[in-house]
């Protein structure tokens, strides 16, 4: 099939800039959802908001034409005109229509995020993050293979001319390579970012940092993460921005670079996960050091 990235580029971003206009009203109201049993508390968040945002992306990824309607996607929601798209495909859309549900819905913070991106088997190919509420009128961040672009939104143009506008950001330019997210570790985050920073690094927790995973480490404030068997509805875009910006991602437990051929479907959250311990930064010798750290570590989430 053709390549969707050129059509997604062009496309996409009105679309996610209404699905955060959407987001940003109904957070007003009392939309938080029950449903989801899988013991986190990050997890199981689900709100009015996700299942209206995704039903408006599908929409607009399904109005996109034939192009678009020949990926597959996966959604961390149900909803939708999921039944438009293929079965099978090279080429998968993922959507996760509010990442940070928990702060979204319990308002205790603006770092969430709507997110779709795009990829094959081997890597990811475009990655497009919105987030409503950060700045004065949003914040955006798109990644087009190497080229990464992360600043604010202006509602009097087009979402396309905005992220045109720009310059993107140099992969040399000064980071903090050595500040790694740890996440989802059910329980045992505190522990394992301790074991983090006993190796040199600095492992540090969702909460103590100053906002979203993904603009962090695109400005250079988080050099990585490292993750318990996360969805492939948002680690995508962070193995995304590792790779355009020099690093990888690797499975801790053998070393071998991650794809999306193994994947695993975790019934009590009901979404799609890649199986293990996964080091993704910015720096391969950080990615190094994070490997030997936890790759006697318990790798199965339940």
């Amino acid at each position: 099939m053709n390549d969707p990235i050129s059509l997604l580029a062009a496309e996409l971003p009105r679309a996610v800039r209404w699905g955060g206009a959407l987001a940003r009203q109904l957070r007003r109201h009392d939309i938080a959802l029950g449903g989801k049993t899988s013991g986190s508390t990050d997890t199981d968040a689900l709100t009015l908001a996700d299942l209206s945002v995704q039903e408006l992306l599908v929409a607009a990824l399904r109005d996109m034409g034939p192009t678009v309607r020949r990926c597959r996607i996966e959604a961390e929601e149900a909803t939708g005109d999921l039944g438009r798209f293929a079965d099978q495909s090279e080429w998968v859309l993922g959507i996760d229509p509010i990442d940070g549900t928990r702060e979204y819905r319990d308002r205790t913070g603006n770092r969430y995020a709507v997110m779709v991106h795009a990829r094959t088997s081997e890597t990811v190919h475009y990655s497009l993050v919105y987030l409503p509420e950060e700045g004065a009128e949003g914040t955006w961040l798109e990644v087009r293979e190497d080229r990464i672009v992360l600043g604010p939104d202006d509602g009097t143009r087009p979402a396309r001319a905005v992220l045109d506008a720009p310059p993107p950001i140099a992969a040399d330019r000064q980071r903090n390579d050595r500040r790694i997210l740890v996440s989802g570790f059910l329980g045992r985050e505190a522990e394992r970012a301790r074991a983090v920073s006993a190796a040199g690094l600095e492992g540090v927790l969702g909460n103590d940092t100053p906002g979203s995973l993904f603009p962090l480490m695109a400005n250079g404030y988080l050099g990585g993460a490292l993750f318990h068997t996360p969805n492939v509805y948002d680690f995508p875009v962070c193995m995304h921005l590792a790779r355009a910006l020099g690093g990888d991602a690797i499975r801790v437990h053998d070393g071998r670079r991650v794809d999306f051929r193994e994947l695993w479907r975790d019934e009590r959250a009901n979404m799609l996960r890649l199986p293990g311990i996964l080091a993704c930064a910015t720096d391969r010798r950080v990615i190094a050091t994070l490997a030997d750290v936890a790759r006697h570590w318990n790798a199965e989430r339940y």
